[in-house]
């Protein structure tokens, strides 16, 4: 379907208007966070290209919900067959406009064909259920049921550190369900989103006009979100935008999935190698661009010492480099800004009395793998989201320390505890304040199958196919007398 792309820096990206693609003449160069090559010529759009999709995807979403639901399955199952047969070609394209390392752009194209293989399997599960309306004496008995429709039109904003999954979470629920679907991708991954769209609309299972994409930043997606036309936004980015996007949407379902200040605390009963090698994949896996990326490590005084040795030792392993070798781990962050913000946390720490254990020093323009330690609770390092590859490490006198100043946070996506003490397993799952809690590896560890969301500023909703499913349809209930 697309090779292997051998002119990438020729390749150019088209607008999705339902199932017809055009050209703009107005175009703006994507470069390569690593070398600064043109890796994408993408379309400027603007708030009239978005209504013009919504109306095409509000005149189509009829007859996309009379689709049936084994054409749908199909439909999702030719994806699948596309994505698997081009995998290095998509992988390419990830670390072409993200700066991937290719391992793990590989995995997220196979995450992503896990993610439809789910959805496909949940599809089957999308049902009502009967209602005994004769529950009660003021009843009497019918055939009353639920069922759930396809919601209609499902605006998608999507991220650039996962530019590729994070859309399959979206779209494949609300097209597999049948509604239409506007997506605003990242303007840091429009190749990758327009190579995913394609292996959609260019299926022979496609529902006409059932999928738009449109690229562009602030205007583009005010005018998405303000629109009356769709019934859901879907959005996964900052808490900042999802403020805004919640002023602006009016009556309509919103599903938030915003940010995090991802924790775990480091029991003295623990593995504490096995505790400093996933400690220190969490931290620095993607450049610390994850919305669950292990920010706080809380750890008993009694192994602190111990503990930071083996952190610094893990860290310093890490090979940082050009995401394109094989053996990369971790390449340069998405842009200059990215960077500047980096090196602004930690010299801001270390004037507030933290050390740095590793990293701190840019090599080569990236920023490397940063753990700070001696960090304490006023630091600005410790109390927001970083969103860059640095890890604070915190010494507590016990666990009932250690769960308060998690849960003093603002954020509430993920935490996890490292502990062979059964009991305070019990304790911690009930204790902490969070979406998602993982016992003895990293908050930063989640399977696609599962419901991913948070409470508190890092979100309002729950991604994951099956959940999506019920987040992109809705209750019709029904009596016969």
């Amino acid at each position: 379907m697309f090779g292997l792309l051998k002119n990438k820096e020729e390749e150019s990206v088209k607008v999705f208007f339902g199932s017809k693609q055009e050209s703009k003449e107005e175009t703006v160069e994507r470069k390569s966070p690593f070398d600064g090559k043109v890796v994408s010529v993408v379309p400027v759009c603007d708030a009239e290209d978005m209504k013009r999709a919504l109306k095409i995807a509000d005149a189509a979403k009829e007859n996309a919900a009379k689709v049936p639901l084994s054409q749908r399955i199909n439909w999702l199952e030719d994806v699948v067959h596309t994505l698997t047969q081009e995998r290095e070609a998509f992988a390419l394209v990830l670390t072409d406009e993200v700066a991937k390392p290719i391992a793990f752009s590989r995995i997220e194209v196979d995450r992503c064909i896990e993610t439809i293989k789910i959805t496909i399997a949940e599809l089957a599960n999308l049902h009502g259920e009967t209602i005994p309306t004769d529950l009660m004496p003021s009843g009497k008995q019918t055939m009353a049921y639920f069922r759930r429709d396809p919601a209609g039109v499902i605006g998608c904003i999507t991220p650039f550190n996962f530019p590729l999954n994070l859309i399959a979470h979206k779209i494949a629920p609300a097209l597999g369900a049948g509604n239409c679907v506007v997506l605003k991708p990242t303007p840091e991954a429009p190749r990758t989103a327009y190579m995913f769209a394609k292996a959609f609309i260019d299926s022979e299972y496609a529902s006409k006009d059932a999928l738009s994409v449109i690229y562009g930043d602030a205007e583009v997606g005010s005018a998405l979100v303000q629109s009356s036309i769709p019934r859901v936004i879907s959005f996964t980015g900052s808490v900042p935008v999802g403020k805004i996007i919640t002023s602006q949407a009016g009556i309509k379902k919103v599903s938030l999935e915003l940010g995090g200040n991802a924790a775990t605390y480091i029991d003295q009963s623990a593995d504490l190698t096995l505790a400093a090698q996933r400690c220190a994949f969490g931290a620095f896996y993607n450049s610390g661009q994850v919305c669950i990326s292990l920010q706080r490590i809380y750890v008993h005084e009694e192994v602190y010492e111990e503990f930071s040795e083996l952190m610094a030792i893990e860290t310093k392993m890490l090979k940082v480099g050009s995401p394109y070798d094989e053996d990369t781990f971790m390449g340069p962050l998405i842009d200059d800004d990215a960077r500047q913000r980096a090196r602004t946390w930690v010299a801001s720490a270390k004037n507030e009395g933290a050390r740095v254990i590793a990293g701190g020093e840019e090599v080569e323009g990236i920023f490397p793998p940063t753990v700070m330690g001696d960090v304490t609770d006023e630091m600005k390092i410790i109390c927001e989201e970083v969103f860059a590859p640095i890890v604070s490490l915190v010494a507590v006198d016990c666990y009932e320390t250690a769960i308060e100043k998690m849960n003093d946070s603002p954020f509430g996506l993920q935490f996890s505890l490292f502990t062979n003490d059964l009991k305070l397993t019990q304790r911690f799952i009930d204790d902490a304040q969070c979406g998602g809690v993982v016992i003895n590896d990293i908050p930063t560890l989640r399977f696609d199958v599962q419901p991913y969301g948070g409470s508190k500023l890092s979100g309002v909703g729950r991604e994951g196919p099956k959940w999506a499913l019920e987040e992109f349809t809705e209750i019709k209930s029904i009596v016969i007398c």
